[in-house]
């Protein structure tokens, strides 16, 4: 009888492009030899311009798919990505505390606008960053929530090196190469679903910080000249291209 796979869960809105959110989630669990599970916060008009329109799911039903996962397949790790309103970061951050859990916290957009208020913000510092095994914000989201949760933040950015942040150890720094492509929508969340396939895979948190910067270095060579949609196009989601993309 085979073994079964780890099983991960994304708690994150959907991409109507298929760039971000539970699409980059869900193919990078496959990529990486999970079994991936996943509870919609939201569902997003969207393409490679931008975000049309987004349409919360009520809380009630993002717990009952949460109970469903949790109780059924037992995930191993839980990546959220997109949390709707204040409600869904606590519901997150009660019912997922005793798992792996990466924080992708999505609260400001590339363009530097903030995409959560202050209610948000607030959860995200006092129900869920808290518990979380490690959070993966950008620079304007690091500023933006502080570290006064003390758990291990690893800074991400596109300039050839993350950070890795924890309490009482020398910041770590995780050099990757730089990719130059305009197609790269999608990146924050298929790096932090890479992480917590690896952390649910058994690596420990330097080595899967490494391992999902290599991944996303792969994704983003795979498909640096694709043509896709008339603006930032997104990361690949499918394998890379034997002997690298041309």
């Amino acid at each position: 009888m085979s073994q079964n796979p780890p099983v991960v869960l994304s708690v994150a809105g959907t991409d109507s492009g298929g760039a971000a959110g539970t699409a980059a989630d869900l193919t990078t669990f496959a990529a990486l030899g999970v079994h991936g599970a996943c509870v919609i916060t939201a569902v997003t008009a969207q393409d490679t311009l931008g975000v049309r329109a987004v349409h919360p799911v009520p809380v009630e039903v993002v717990a009952a798919q949460l109970d469903a996962v949790l109780e059924d397949l037992d995930p191993v790790a839980v990546k959220t990505g997109m949390l709707a309103d204040p409600a869904v970061v606590r519901l997150v951050g009660e019912r997922c505390a005793d798992r792996i859990l990466v924080v992708d916290p999505v609260v400001v957009a590339t363009s530097g606008a903030v995409l959560a208020d202050e209610e948000t913000l607030a959860a995200y510092r006092t129900h869920l960053l808290p518990v979380a095994t490690v959070s993966t914000p950008n620079a304007d989201e690091d500023a933006l929530l502080g570290r006064g949760h003390r758990t291990p933040v690893i800074r991400t950015g596109g300039a050839g090196d993350d950070v890795l942040h924890r309490p009482g150890v020398v910041p770590l720094r995780i050099e990757h190469p730089v990719v130059v492509t305009d197609n790269d929508h999608g990146t924050g969340c298929t790096y932090a679903s890479a992480l917590a396939a690896y952390l649910a895979r058994g690596h420990d948190l330097p080595d899967a910080a490494a391992c999902a910067a290599g991944f996303v270095v792969e994704q983003l060579t795979t498909g640096r000249h694709w043509s896709l949609g008339r603006g930032r196009g997104p990361i690949a989601h499918i394998p890379p291209t034997p002997g690298g993309s041309a």
